[in-house]
């Protein structure tokens, strides 16, 4: 079965709700309410940082996943293979149990809250066995999500020492711009021509460490900082493994970061992600977008008005002429109109959806193309009222030559 069926039946199980956050995550979803869009909404917000850090870690468990892949089909155990590691992983569980073999001994595997990797097609979780780690990707996503989400103990805290932070993840970001953009820092997915090694997976973890977890200022190359909010306990002020590290220490790479991504997934589930349905099944258009329709429907208005007063005191004949008055008011309340409920009608029926202002692309979710085409016909019926209701009240008041 191809992507583009296993997509038709999704969108079959979903027609008559809207998608979890687990589905746009596991790109189960299409636009306006894909992971692509999702993206885009977090960067207008300036809190893009936070989904990057979960593609990051995802990635990173992904080549974690692949090591322990790549240790079996050498006939190697990773008991043999890496005993401080499997120690690790007994004693205080891992999320990779059923790949590594713990829950054979029935025990010592943690259990994920919210799996997104069962939810996946095959193709894509095979994708595993040839995947590498990136530092930079482009402004689209394009990660192969496959991971689960569920608490891990968090490593390297230091709470006696720790600076006021503010209380939520999207309260600790930078003043987003209008129109700036700048490349993601999720990673993207490569061929890989070699087996994967543990030095891969220490630098795999540093790089997320010092991108997302060092403090601010600290960051690779003196670049802008991403450091993101974590609660006190879940905080990583340093790095826990270097070159002269006890292999203990090494052991807790391929875990390190799950409790973090955890509370991110759930973050972004409850604050953001509630937000992004709201602005794109119930809306299409950009704040941006919808802040010029403000603009052009008050300065139309006024134009409409000062048309009309002129025909009223010229007292213009004949009086049908002020029946024209219908134009600059149907503009004026559908741009008005469009502002309050940031949705355009004209490009609901034309099946369109805003990702960035002006730029739109097809609606294809069928149930936010049924919401948007009921919200679409009330804006329509309101702005015909609104312009039936201006026009007729001009039309009626008798002429008066000043």
């Amino acid at each position: 079965m191809d992507t583009n069926q296993q997509h038709d039946e999704w969108a079959k199980s979903r027609n008559n709700r809207l998608p979890s956050f687990t589905e746009v995550l596991s790109r189960r979803t299409r636009p306006p309410v894909d992971l692509f869009m999702f993206y885009l909404f977090l960067q207008r917000e300036g809190a893009e940082d936070i989904l990057d850090f979960w593609l990051d870690v995802q990635q990173h468990e992904n080549l974690c996943r692949a090591y322990f892949k790549d240790v079996r089909k050498s006939g190697r155990t990773i008991k043999d293979d890496w005993p401080q590691y499997w120690d690790y992983a007994r004693r205080r569980g891992s999320i990779y149990g059923t790949v590594v073999g713990l829950n054979q001994g029935g025990g010592g595997t943690k259990r994920s809250t919210a799996s997104t990797a069962d939810l996946l097609p095959e193709h894509e979780k095979n994708a595993l066995a040839a995947t590498s780690h990136d530092g930079r990707r482009s402004a689209s996503p394009d990660p192969r999500l496959l991971a689960s989400t569920s608490p891990a103990t968090a490593v390297g805290t230091d709470l006696e020492h720790d600076p006021p932070r503010s209380s939520t993840p999207f309260s600790f970001r930078r003043t987003p711009t209008l129109f700036a953009r700048r490349a993601s820092r999720a990673p993207t997915v490569i061929p890989r021509e070699s087996a994967i090694t543990r030095t891969d997976l220490v630098a795999s973890a540093e790089r997320i460490f010092l991108r997302y977890l060092s403090p601010a200022g600290n960051s690779p190359g003196g670049g802008e900082s991403h450091e993101i909010y974590l609660p006190p306990a879940l905080r990583v002020h340093q790095f826990p493994v270097s070159s002269s590290a006890d292999p203990g220490a090494l052991a807790q790479i391929p875990d390190m970061f799950h409790a973090q991504k955890e509370y991110c997934f759930r973050a972004m589930e409850q604050d953001a992600f509630p937000r992004f349905l709201r602005a794109k099944a119930f809306g299409n258009l950009t704040p941006t977008s919808a802040l010029v329709r403000l603009v052009a429907g008050l300065i139309t208005l006024w134009i409409g008005l000062a048309t009309a007063f002129s025909l009223v005191f010229l007292d213009v004949t004949p009086k049908s002429k002020r029946f024209f008055l219908f134009l600059p008011f149907t503009l004026a309340t559908l741009f008005l109109i469009s502002h309050q409920y940031e949705l355009d009608p004209v490009l609901v029926f034309l099946g369109q959806s805003e990702t960035t202002p002006f730029r739109t692309l097809r609606i294809r979710e069928p149930y936010v193309k049924k919401l948007l085409l009921g919200r679409a016909i009330w804006v329509s019926v309101l702005v015909a009222l609104c312009d039936a209701a201006l026009t007729l009240i001009f039309w009626a008041v008798p002429g008066h030559r000043l």
